[in-house]
């Protein structure tokens, strides 16, 4: 049976995590499969990035970030990696940096992090600001959305992903923004604009983050939760079919068709499958899955939202070291979780090959 709006907008109330993962079930298999003959031809030699829970001396993880370059051996390394999780992973929007969390200690992956564009319109992170229309068109060039975090086996059974997460606050996370979009002229101002990471936002996959809840490490960084989606999105459209419905809008000459234009981002395609179903009769409401996400802001800097409010014409970003932010989870979360679940151990790669495997099943 079909939920009406009301109900669709209630619904993520009565849904497990479970259930939200089968609800992405579908597309997670879709996405998976594009990647099944990279993984036949790199994967035997990738596996090897993957450490086994012997190879894991907690006390010495000493993560670094590698920024991802296109078509290199880390670029094959993350998109299989990110066959590990539960829902799709996104290719992300407009600006993007993507990173490999690797342990220097013995050479293996921790995780993934990647930041991309922000949706542009996001009414959770733009009352928290306090953004006027203007406001945001002038200044969401601050901004990025972290749309990958997370460990993969056996540092997620450590609770990696809050080392992972908290490296979004690093030094050097803002110093590769610097190096990359410092200085770029805006695509709908046109304006040249020297652009500063003040902010990092994220949004919850599977309803309520245990990952980014009560994420706090004082005097690094901490997630504050702003509020929730309103349960709209796009996912359940396989691309098979979404391709179709750009076809559709194509042959009525609509702006749409050809792809999306800065401002738009991910709301591109949920706005080219609304309008598809409503020009063959269908209600586009029904792109209302209901799954309400938590919205979290990460502040990089303590005049964050005067400088984003346009108040204050700089803000001094004076980050902590990912050796300062890794030393802390490690100390907080990591060392304790290691004593009272040691199981972590007994993982072997054949277990995360086992994983990536069952994901690309047709």
């Amino acid at each position: 049976m079909g939920l009406n709006n009301s109900e669709a907008g209630e619904s993520n109330s009565r849904l497990s995590k479970n259930q939200i993962r089968t609800i992405h079930a579908a597309h997670r298999r879709e996405t998976a499969q594009r990647e099944a003959k990279m993984v036949g031809d790199h994967g035997q030699r990738l596996l090897n990035h993957f450490a086994e829970g012997s190879e894991v001396g907690v006390e010495a993880i000493d993560p670094e970030l590698v920024l991802v370059d296109p078509d290199t051996e880390e670029a094959n390394l993350f998109r299989i990696a990110a066959l590990l999780w539960s829902v799709p992973v996104s290719r992300g929007f407009g600006r993007r940096m993507r990173f490999l969390v690797r342990d220097r200690s013995n050479q293996k992956l921790i995780g993934l992090l990647a930041l991309g564009s922000p949706v542009f319109n996001l009414s959770p992170r733009d009352n928290w600001i306090g953004w006027t229309v203007r406001d945001r068109e002038e200044r969401l060039v601050n901004v990025m959305d972290a749309f990958v975090i997370g460990a993969v086996p056996p540092y997620s059974q450590l609770i990696g992903g809050k080392l992972v997460a908290a490296l979004i606050g690093s030094g050097e996370v803002s110093q590769h923004f610097e190096r990359r979009y410092g200085l770029k002229r805006g695509i709908i101002s046109g304006k040249l604009k020297r652009a500063k990471l003040v902010l990092v936002t994220t949004t919850s996959a599977l309803g309520h983050s245990s990952l980014y809840n009560r994420l706090r490490l004082p005097g690094l960084i901490e997630f504050h939760r702003l509020g929730t989606t309103n349960g709209w999105g796009h996912f359940q459209v396989p691309d098979s079919i979404f391709n179709q419905m750009r076809r559709l809008l194509e042959l009525g000459g609509h702006k749409y068709a050809s792809g999306y234009r800065y401002g738009d981002g991910p709301n591109w395609r949920l706005r080219v499958a609304r309008e598809a179903l409503e020009r063959i009769g269908l209600d586009g409401n029904v792109m209302r899955h209901g799954i309400r996400r938590e919205v979290y802001g990460v502040p990089l800097t303590e005049n964050w939202r005067e400088y984003l409010l346009g108040e204050d014409d700089d803000a001094i970003l004076e980050r902590p070291t990912v050796k300062e932010i890794a030393d802390a989870c490690i100390e907080r979360w990591l060392l304790p979780r290691s004593k009272r679940r040691p199981q972590f151990r007994a993982w072997k790669r054949g277990d995360t090959w086992r994983l990536i495997t069952q994901a690309i099943e047709p």
